[in-house]
């Protein structure tokens, strides 16, 4: 019993990043869904950089697809249905921290670099690609999958971790793999 309820808990984690990557491929970027509460606060997000959809569409958001996804689940399997449901919303939960602290913060370990450079790739270079904020996994099997080389950074999305406080440019510390991109009509 144990074991399923683990393996179900694990196929909602999965199921999570699937979701994941089709919401943010289709609904966000493709211009047939952009009209929609996803598509326009997603539009918004990248325009602003800083700015996240309020947490309490998000609480709504969740809790129906939480009840639409788990009840029946629940109801034709049990607490296995449960473990599903939960491992599902609590992997989003994951997404939803992770993808703020990309934006908030510098990454902390060798996954936390991964996730933000993968991300800003996404963000700063090509919106087509690296959809999978929490993993690779779905761009590889959809061939939108790019390896992020230095990832220039617009001025007035640059993010505060990612400041000199002293030039006003790109830290020290990132410079490796970030620059600053020359505004546009410069030179």
């Amino acid at each position: 019993m144990i074991t399923r309820i683990v393996i179900a808990a694990l196929l909602g984690a999965f199921t999570w990043s699937l979701m994941e990557y089709c919401i943010h491929r289709w609904m966000g970027h493709d211009r047939r869904f952009r009209r929609s509460l996803f598509g326009r606060e997603h539009v918004r997000h990248h325009a602003e950089g800083d700015y996240f959809a309020p947490t309490w569409k998000k609480l709504i958001v969740g809790t129906v697809v939480a009840l639409l996804l788990g009840t029946p689940a629940t109801l034709l399997l049990g607490v296995t249905g449960f473990a599903w449901i939960a491992g599902l919303m609590g992997f989003y939960t994951c997404y939803e921290v992770l993808h703020r602290r990309e934006h908030t913060h510098p990454g902390i370990g060798a996954y936390g670099r991964w996730a933000r450079r993968h991300h800003f790739y996404h963000h700063f270079v090509d919106g087509r690609t690296n959809h999978g904020v929490t993993s690779p996994l779905w761009d590889l099997v959809f061939g939108t999958y790019r390896r992020p080389a230095t990832i220039p950074v617009p001025p007035r999305l640059c993010m505060a971790w990612l400041r000199d406080p002293a030039t006003g440019g790109i830290a020290p510390r990132f410079a490796p793999t970030f620059v600053m991109r020359e505004p546009r009509g410069a030179r």
